[in-house]
C-alpha cells in the first residue's frame, strides 16, 4: 500500500501532537533528564526527581514508554528489578530536553516573577 505525501503528513502531524501532550505534562522533561544516557532503577529515579509521587512517577513512564521514548527492561532473576532508559529516540531528544531545562533553571527568576504561582 503506497501512502500519499498528504496523507503521510496528517500521520505525522497526529504523531507530533500526541508526543508533544506527553512532553508537555508536569514531570516528563525531568524524568526523561533524570534518566539520561544511562539505565536507572525506578527507586534511584525517584529518590532522584525531588516532589514527585511513585504514582506520578509509574504514570510519566508509562507515557513515556507508550511513546517510544523509554524502554522497560524487566530482569526476571531471584530479586526483581526493573530498569528504564532511553530508546534511540529518547536519547536523540535528551540534547533538546538538557538545554530546555538548563533555560528554564538561566531564567528562573525572571519566570518567577511573570508567574510567581507556577510550582
Amino acid at each position: 500500500m503506497v501512502v500519499s505525501e498528504s496523507d503521510r503528513h496528517t500521520q505525522a502531524a497526529a504523531v507530533a501532537r500526541r508526543i508533544f501532550a506527553t512532553l508537555s505534562t508536569k514531570w516528563a522533561l525531568t524524568v526523561i533528564e533524570a534518566i539520561g544516557p544511562g539505565e536507572r532503577r525506578f527507586a534511584e529515579l525517584h529518590r532522584s526527581i525531588d516532589g514527585i509521587s511513585y504514582k506520578m512517577l509509574t504514570q510519566t513512564l508509562r507515557g513515556l514508554e507508550a511513546d517510544g521514548i523509554v524502554a522497560r527492561h524487566d530482569h526476571h532473576s531471584a530479586n526483581p528489578r526493573v530498569d528504564y532508559s532511553l530508546t534511540a529516540a529518547g536519547t536523540d531528544l535528551l540534547t533538546t530536553v538538557h538545554s530546555l531545562c538548563a533555560w528554564s533553571r538561566t531564567h528562573l527568576e525572571a519566570l518567577l516573577e511573570a508567574n510567581p504561582t507556577t510550582e
